[in-house]
């Protein structure tokens, strides 16, 4: 069995994409796609710069998106692949989810990059600038981390954000709630800990406003079945139809991507070849945390060796 999976913030990269576009039409054609849904010059940006303005959560989140939906749909039109005959299941790591439930037809292409456009917007005005935060903490698992979490909090958020495997967990909350779990960490059992460079405090109950707007924009967009089921991050379990779907992705807000538990669930399944798009992030994560095969497919010859071997 197959799961084909899709990156989250913190892939994009100045110049994605671009080899990709050049040497298929029909990847130019989903970022001409993109770009008319959301009325801006998104693949400029993403190939061109500036990285400042790439790395706006309104801008990062399409262009990822864009960028891993362009890398399937070239290994699809050219490669001869439909993802129904080769995929058991898909998932997606945060906004990667929407990637995924894009790739398996639940929502359009146009759709889904309004949403993440908006998605991006909200998160960003939920916090001011400043007084949310988030860190990686290296060597530690999920208990580990929310001790960490729970003694730093001091009356502020301080939550596990991201169960990514069973060394990397991400904690969000108050900015003074997370450089306290930083300080903490080490004396705690986590090997490292680091503030991540991001412009909120993603997946924590300070993401609600956020919640509240996706949940009327969710309600007005259009999603339908997925072709196979999508493993949903809150609840590390397959999906498959539209309004626990729509649910799923408003909780997804402020709830736990719960990653590390969604690959074994996958794994205890019978998945044993996870393949990642337009990005090498998710499959480290797989590999570190069950014993499968975990590729990534970024580049033409990524592509052209994947559709040989499926």
């Amino acid at each position: 069995m197959r799961a084909f999976i899709f990156p989250g913030q913190g892939s994009q990269a100045v110049g994605m994409g671009k080899a990709l576009a050049n040497a298929s039409v029909v990847a130019r054609e989903v970022f001409q796609e993109v770009d008319e849904a959301l009325g801006q010059h998104l693949f400029r940006l993403m190939t061109e710069g500036p990285a400042d303005e790439l790395m706006l959560t309104e801008n990062s989140q399409a262009a990822i998106m864009a960028n891993a939906i362009a890398t399937l749909r070239v290994l699809e039109k050219e490669g001869g692949v439909r993802l129904a005959d080769k995929a058991d299941y898909v998932a997606g790591h945060s906004l990667g989810e929407y990637t995924a439930l894009c790739a398996a037809g639940a929502l359009d292409l146009p759709t889904t990059a309004l949403l993440l456009k908006h998605r991006g917007l909200a998160m960003q005005a939920a916090v001011p600038v400043g007084e949310g935060a988030m860190a990686a903490l290296l060597g530690a698992d999920l208990e580990k981390a929310r001790a960490i979490a729970e003694a730093a909090a001091q009356g502020e958020v301080c939550t596990v954000a991201n169960d990514n495997d069973p060394s990397q967990v991400v904690i969000s909350g108050h900015k003074g709630a997370i450089d306290r779990a930083i300080e903490l960490a080490k004396e705690m059992g986590a090997k490292r800990a680091m503030l991540l460079p991001v412009s909120a405090p993603f997946h924590c109950p300070l993401m609600q406003p956020a919640a509240d707007a996706m949940e009327k924009a969710l309600g007005e967009a259009r999603i339908d079945a997925p072709l196979v089921p999508v493993f949903a991050n809150v609840t590390a379990s397959p999906v498959g139809d539209a309004d626990t779907i729509r649910r799923l992705l408003v909780e997804q807000v402020t709830g736990m991507v719960r990653w590390r538990e969604s690959v074994l669930a996958m794994a205890d399944t019978g998945v044993a070849q996870f393949v990642e798009f337009g990005a090498k992030v998710l499959s480290g994560m797989v590999k570190r945390t069950a014993d499968v095969e975990a590729t990534s497919v970024v580049t033409m010859d990524d592509i052209e060796a994947l559709a040989k071997g499926l």
